[in-house]
């Protein structure tokens, strides 16, 4: 053979280009998975993508809830325990009043399934600075924030942030979310199967950047907004201080520069 005939199958192979059927695919059941799962929240008013139901993330969230809690030095007694039962108790005795407000105020019905909230509140002594309030109403709070909570307000402002995050079904969201983006990616994969290698590699890499910079993070953050306009009317619907909050969140920032806490490392 000439010097020219001699050119290997593999190098060929490697000029394949990308396969478009995989993302044509990919955005045909993206329409419809957002036409058959987006719902208007009664808390927002926006459109919020769901594929699970209230009472099925309410199971995961007590199932994740007794796993961490048998891992845990659980406070069942003494004034700690009472002070952050009777906090919680004010909060969601407070949020179907507060629902009732937005939903009126975002020309929404009051849609949320209070069946599925069966809240059970404790303590876990750790020197975390973490508090969570898992999708079901499983709320625990952690006795390393207390200091920084400092009284009943900095409390109130901590865990009615954690209870608007159940209470807005951010978990569920969040689930649906990363398997639209499991999907996507698997359809990308395929997309750049033929593709040369490095040039896949680094197709991939920007594709998975792309999503988590913009899609999963910008949702996380507007979470955290939501959670936090949607708590502080918690507190101030259960009668704490509401003003409470920002230097709450101040000193937050302050414990944040020297080492970060966990309940800041969850909260972007």
């Amino acid at each position: 053979m000439g010097p020219f005939g001699n050119r290997s199958a593999g190098q060929q192979s490697s000029r394949r280009g990308l396969k478009l059927w995989p993302i044509l695919l990919f955005g045909l059941y993206f329409g419809y998975y957002y036409l058959s799962h987006s719902n208007e929240a009664s808390f927002t008013g926006r459109k919020q993508l769901l594929d699970t139901t209230a009472q099925e993330e309410a199971a995961l969230g007590l199932q994740s809830y007794q796993e961490i809690l048998q891992q845990s030095q659980v406070v069942r007694s003494g004034p700690l325990p009472q002070q952050i039962q009777g906090i919680a108790q004010r909060l969601v005795e407070a949020a179907p009043k507060v629902e009732a407000y937005l939903a009126e105020t975002n020309g929404v019905p009051a849609s949320t399934d209070w069946s599925a909230y069966q809240w059970q509140v404790s303590v876990i002594e750790s020197d975390q600075v973490n508090a969570f309030c898992l999708p079901g109403g499983k709320i625990a709070v952690y006795t390393g924030i207390v200091p920084v909570a400092k009284n009943s307000d900095g409390l109130a402002a901590v865990m009615g942030h954690e209870i608007a995050h159940a209470l807005l079904r951010h978990g569920g969201e969040r689930m649906a979310q990363q398997k639209l983006v499991q999907i996507g990616s698997i359809a990308a994969s395929m997309s750049t199967g033929d593709m040369d290698p490095g040039q896949r590699q680094m197709v991939m890499a920007a594709i998975g950047a792309g999503a988590q910079y913009g899609v999963l993070l910008p949702f996380s953050r507007s979470h955290e907004s939501e959670a936090d306009h949607v708590g502080l009317l918690l507190s101030a619907a259960a009668c704490f201080d509401p003003q409470e909050a920002p230097r709450l969140w101040e000193r937050m920032a302050s414990l944040g520069r020297q080492k970060p806490p966990e309940f800041m490392s969850t909260h972007p």
